[in-house]
């Protein structure tokens, strides 16, 4: 007997019983501790939501304080005053690596709130072009006073200015990420803004994730020169720092897997909480059956206390409008950047596997530890908001008559990597039963025909005449050029690779169904790198890197359109940087 995903009623009954216990009330600590040691800031300051005269300067403490504030310009004499608000989801658990706690557990048995206050000044009446000192200052509740080092800012460059843009993505304190951002600092020195296209951190309410980890590689550290993450290599140590870059340059990031929390609890560890995402229509079935049984108290926030959340991610960034999609103008560059991220699960196909293909065994006859596949977040699919919104900004005329038109996001259209199969679409379910009634296998299919990036997204950005589109999630370097002359980049072996599949390597794909185990699923031919290819055993020049060793970052630079991707041997850290390849942005044919 085959049931689709659209039709569960006897699922309904089952799950409403056991999410009484899932609508959670957050409660934080609003007392602040004994002051033992002078105060400091959580995190130097970094850019946001530049303007033709206006730039947001944004920090973090662990204390609410009586004053935050930024001086500016010349003899840093104007000040701005700085908005307080208090993150609402950031906390530790048995597996936080922060202060004293080094291994499990040893700190926190569960997880525990911890109290971060976020700063943002709006600093005004700036000139385009000028480039000016800032310092941020923050006053503790008892007096007591603590100033970051001086940095420089500017407000969004007006056209035809030179730029240096970081393309990244997938940070996640993987080894390597701290020796690329200092390798992006000795290479280029200070870049004029970061496009991230997701993947920012791996547990996104885990607060020491974001600022102190402390095995050296928090994301804000290694960003801002603060980093200290060792690599050895025979016996040798080395000690990367990171890069100096958002103090002086606007982060744009867009919002990956890694981004999104799953259902809420104040019991089940953090990375528990991350893998258990479910799908919204899911939940809202589940509240609107028995609303006032599950939500006696008319929580607003039950749907994605029960499904899922960006807010954490949403709180400690300021982007256009405030989305998870977003459209900015700096300098040459029309930027959009988009939502298009599912959730990650396993390709196993074992009877334990909660994965991409099928629920495990054990909780068959237990909706409420299914994962239903891997499910989108936000819909892109022709019809829906995300969708119309993009279309209606790719005709804007902000968009058209930008000389750089640039599509970021964090799934990949083209990849050799793991992480493209199956198609980006809506899980097809099929429960399968015996006579009796009893379900036998629950199951996932994805029509590839129905693949939303090919099918939907990528006809807009042809007609629109999108120059280049950047992407991550795979974390291994590869590029492609499709027949419109969009260019296809996935810079995102910062700092670690899940692999590149070509020739005999094959990805682990379910028998009988049609996804590719080789090459780009959706028929592009990767291209080689320009100027220095690594070998293979054979010694014949590879299309990718894909490598745990080697570190991959690249920069485009508006002055002449060239995108130049650059690699660095942490095994050998005396060795230069090398630039591998370079290619041209340029209009391309647009699609009548």
């Amino acid at each position: 007997m085959v049931n689709p995903l659209s039709s569960r009623p006897q699922l309904i009954a089952v799950l409403a019983f056991v999410f009484i216990a899932l609508a959670p009330i957050v409660v934080l600590s609003t007392q602040q501790p004994p002051y033992l040691s002078p105060p400091q800031l959580l995190s130097d300051p970094f850019l946001q939501l530049p303007t033709d005269t206006s730039v947001r300067v944004v920090w973090f403490t662990e204390f609410a304080g009586t004053r935050h504030s930024v001086a500016y310009g010349q003899g840093l004499r104007q000040v701005a005053i700085a908005n307080t608000t208090k993150l609402t989801r950031t906390r530790e658990d048995q597996k936080s690596r922060v202060g004293e706690q080094t291994e499990d557990a040893l700190v926190y048995q569960k997880p525990t709130p911890r109290d971060i206050w976020r700063h943002e000044a709006k600093v005004t009446r700036l000139t385009p072009g000028q480039r000016v000192p800032y310092q941020v200052t923050s006053v503790r509740n008892d007096g007591q006073i603590v100033k970051s080092n001086p940095f420089t800012l500017t407000p969004a460059p007006p056209p035809h200015t030179p730029l240096k843009i970081l393309l990244t993505s997938d940070h996640q304190l993987m080894p390597m990420t701290a020796a690329n951002l200092q390798k992006v600092a000795e290479t280029v020195g200070n870049v004029d803004a970061v496009f991230l296209a997701g993947d920012l951190v791996n547990i996104p309410d885990r607060a020491s994730e974001w600022f102190d980890d402390n095995r050296g590689g928090a994301f804000f550290p290694a960003l801002q020169g603060h980093a200290d993450y060792k690599l050895e290599y025979n016996n040798i140590t080395t000690r990367y720092t990171g890069g100096e870059l958002i103090q002086h340059a606007p982060l744009f990031p867009a919002t990956g897997n890694h981004e999104v929390m799953g259902r809420f609890s104040t019991d089940s560890g953090l990375n528990a909480q991350f893998n258990d995402p479910i799908p919204r229509q899911v939940a809202a079935e589940i509240y609107q059956q028995t609303s006032s049984l599950l939500n006696p108290n008319n929580n607003p926030n039950w749907l994605k206390d029960n499904s899922f959340n960006t807010d954490t991610y949403n709180e400690i960034f300021t982007l256009p409008g405030k989305e998870n999609y977003y459209a900015i103008t700096f300098g040459d560059i029309r930027l959009i950047s988009l939502y298009i991220t599912n959730i990650w699960r396993t390709p196993s196909l074992k009877p334990n596997a909660k994965g991409r293909y099928r629920e495990r065994e054990a909780d068959l006859n237990n909706p409420t530890a299914w994962g239903y596949g891997q499910h989108i977040f936000e819909p892109i699919k022709q019809g829906s908001p995300q969708y119309n919104w993009l279309k209606a900004e790719l005709n804007s005329p902000e968009f058209q008559q930008a000389k750089y038109k640039i599509v970021m996001f964090h799934h990949p259209p083209h990849s050799l990597g793991d992480n493209i199969v199956p198609p980006y679409t809506d899980p097809i379910q099929t429960i399968e039963r015996d006579r009796k009634g009893t379900i036998t296998a629950v199951r996932y299919d994805y029509p590839p025909q129905a693949d939303y990036i090919i099918r939907d997204v990528i006809p807009l950005l042809e007609t629109a005449g999108v120059q280049l589109v950047l992407y991550g999630h795979s974390h291994l370097w590869n590029r492609f050029v499709n027949s419109q002359g969009i260019h296809f980049l996935e810079s995102s072996n910062v700092g670690n690779t899940y692999g590149a599949y070509l020739g005999e390597k094959q990805r682990q794909v379910p028998e009988g169904k049609d996804y590719a185990a080789t090459g780009d699923p959706n028929g592009l031919e990767p291209i080689l790198p320009t100027i220095a290819p690594l070998r293979g055993e054979d010694n014949q020049p590879l299309p990718y890197i894909a490598s745990n060793d080697i570190t991959v970052f690249s920069i485009l630079d508006t002055s002449t359109g060239i995108v130049s991707s650059y690699r660095f041997d942490t095994t050998k850290p005396d060795s230069d940087v090398i630039e591998f390849d370079e290619f041209k942005i340029a209009p391309v044919r647009r699609v009548r």
